[in-house]
């Protein structure tokens, strides 16, 4: 087996291939312990029942259904709520650490929309603790990863999965793996917005491409969740997260006129809305022109006890002297909406991720169905354990039924060619400024709300970028090839933008973290997914009904004393 990317749904789908004794493969373009997967802070869900002993999988599958504004796929939704407390153990069993109470129990706090406690943490460290756990249970098994190998093209013949090749990003090497079954688990765009929560060559769309040339397809792409809270500057840090736990204790957001404007977009709830709704407020007041002159509102903290920011809020207090050696005890957070997880993916079979590709199977970040058009707070973590062990186990049985494989040498010489092309690009365009180019046309078009003016604005610019790749220079140097991943790089951006403006463009509605200004309401009609190939364009798919014993349980949830991510 080849596992595609190193971060925790790559990791736990490896270990579940090792513990059956299936010989695997994984490999990351960067190191293994600084995967995307790290970055996470607040928790991870599961109805434990340690907190509040009448949680159920189902109250957590009714939560996700309800945040998710009826887009998610039910199926999906019910095997991550069933699944999750046996995440949880897997967790334990690798070595994690989750926070306890006294006698022992697994902590468990509120997150927005839950209806019961039931969001496990590790400080604000728990993703960085979690994937610290998988790497520790890959090394005792000795699964060999390879960090520094750019995989171009996964390789099919007559749809069917057969290897993938690639290249090492220090020396160059090339890699030409064979393996019964490719597991994708790359991450997903976000990196093609300007500001992003995401960091420099990490999800600039390589999931969506490498799939989508496979022969697969794309659903909901258009559902981008933004941030509220990135940082400004920065430039090479734009878009770093504060946590919205700074609100949840307390944090108050201003104008540039000094005015706590969530009175005016949620007066009950005000900071302690949901993120789509901060998010939209934050990037109203700052079209109205009462942002900051950089294009930004404050966050303010400084009316809090330094105790409570420094126990609290540590890593906020941290990140900020770090990157603009601001004392948030004293001074306010200059921040704006920054692009932060794709919720929309390849599209995958509930059951066990396949694609429509034989042998291809996609995870994580890279895949859809779980979250809808708002993704619940802590479910992203959860769905890489469930899912990681069910693909795993799926990709084995796929293999262990192969009779034999069907190789194609013009698969390979084509990937082989394709990478020899670009090594030799000569031509006058930079592309890094492309990439740029792509990042500020989705910023301005495509952005927390869209128009239709603006998304065919946003299709006519990408063309011009896309005629302007065709005069790319690569230049490899003793530093590395670097120059030659960032052109693969552009090439899944290009391909991302365009699936997400022709979907956003066809939902001509206002649903969860897709806002059309054009199109202010929530379309009946449009309770769909939309998937998006190359060949087909947008086409719409019905989504199956949620069942009668989880329709029941969807209530409005109370906001008291929650905190908000």
């Amino acid at each position: 087996m080849l596992v595609i990317g190193t971060g925790g749904s790559g990791l736990r789908a490896a270990i579940e291939l090792a513990e059956q004794g299936v010989d695997v493969l994984a490999v990351g373009k960067r190191p293994r312990n600084d995967a995307h997967t790290s970055l996470a802070a607040g928790g991870i869900n599961a109805a434990l029942g340690t907190m509040d002993a009448e949680d159920t999988w189902e109250q957590h599958a009714a939560d996700t259904i309800k945040e998710s504004y009826y887009l998610a796929d039910p199926n999906t939704v019910e095997i991550v709520a069933k699944g999750a407390a046996e995440g949880i153990t897997d967790l334990e069993r690798f070595g994690m650490g989750f926070a306890r109470e006294e006698d022992g129990r697994i902590s468990q706090r509120f997150f927005g929309a839950h209806t019961f406690r039931r969001t496990a943490f590790a400080g604000d460290y728990t993703g960085l603790e979690i994937q610290r756990s998988l790497v520790q249970r890959s090394e005792q098994l000795d699964i060999p990863i390879l960090d520094t190998v750019y995989i171009t093209d996964i390789l099919t013949e007559d749809n069917k999965v057969f290897g993938a090749y690639g290249f090492d990003v220090n020396d160059g090497t090339r890699y030409l793996v064979h393996a019964d079954a490719v597991i994708l688990a790359a991450g997903g765009h976000n990196r093609i917005w300007r500001r992003t929560s995401s960091r420099r060559d990490e999800n600039t769309g390589d999931s969506f491409r490498l799939a989508v040339e496979a022969g697969a397809r794309l659903r909901d792409p258009e559902l981008v969740q933004f941030h509220p809270s990135g940082i400004i500057e920065p430039e090479n840090a734009a878009g770093t997260l504060i946590s919205e736990a700074a609100r949840g204790e307390g944090g108050i957001l201003r104008n540039a006129l000094g005015e706590r404007f969530m009175e005016r977009y949620d007066p009950e709830r005000m900071e302690l809305s949901t993120r789509d709704r901060v998010a939209l407020a934050a990037y109203t007041e700052i079209q109205e022109g009462r942002g900051t002159e950089k294009g930004g509102v404050w966050l303010d903290l400084s009316h809090l006890p330094r105790e409570v920011i420094l126990e609290r809020l540590p890593r906020v207090y941290q990140t900020m002297l770090e990157v603009q050696m601001l004392d948030v005890t004293r001074e306010p957070i200059e921040i704006a909406p920054t692009a932060h997880y794709s919720m929309g993916g390849v599209w995958v079979r509930p059951e066990d991720h396949s694609t429509d590709v034989a042998g291809l199977y996609v995870i994580g970040e890279a895949s859809s169905g779980l979250h809808g058009a708002n993704r619940l707070g802590g479910n992203s973590l959860i769905e890489l354990l469930v899912f990681g062990r069910i693909v795993g186990q799926a990709a084995a049985d796929y293999s262990a039924n192969l009779l034999a494989q069907t190789r194609s040498a013009e698969a390979i010489a084509q990937a082989r060619g394709e990478v020899d092309r670009l090594l030799a690009a000569d031509g006058t365009e930079n592309v890094r400024a492309l990439q740029r180019a792509i990042r500020d046309m989705m910023t301005e078009y495509a952005g927390v709300v869209r128009h239709e003016a603006g998304l065919k604005k946003g299709l006519a610019r990408l063309d011009e970028i896309e005629y302007r790749m065709e005069n790319i220079g690569i230049h490899p140097d003793i530093a590395g090839f670097q120059d030659l991943a960032h052109a693969y790089d552009l090439k899944s951006s290009a391909l991302s933008a365009r699936a997400t403006l022709e979907a956003a463009l066809e939902r001509r509605e206002t649903r969860g973290c897709h806002n059309r200004s054009d199109f202010p309401e929530m379309d009946a009609g449009l309770q769909v997914n939309l998937v998006w190939s190359p060949e087909t364009g947008v086409t719409r798919e019905a989504i199956a009904p949620v069942p009668q014993e989880l329709t029941e349980l969807i209530r409005e949830v109370s906001v008291e004393g929650k905190l908000v991510e």
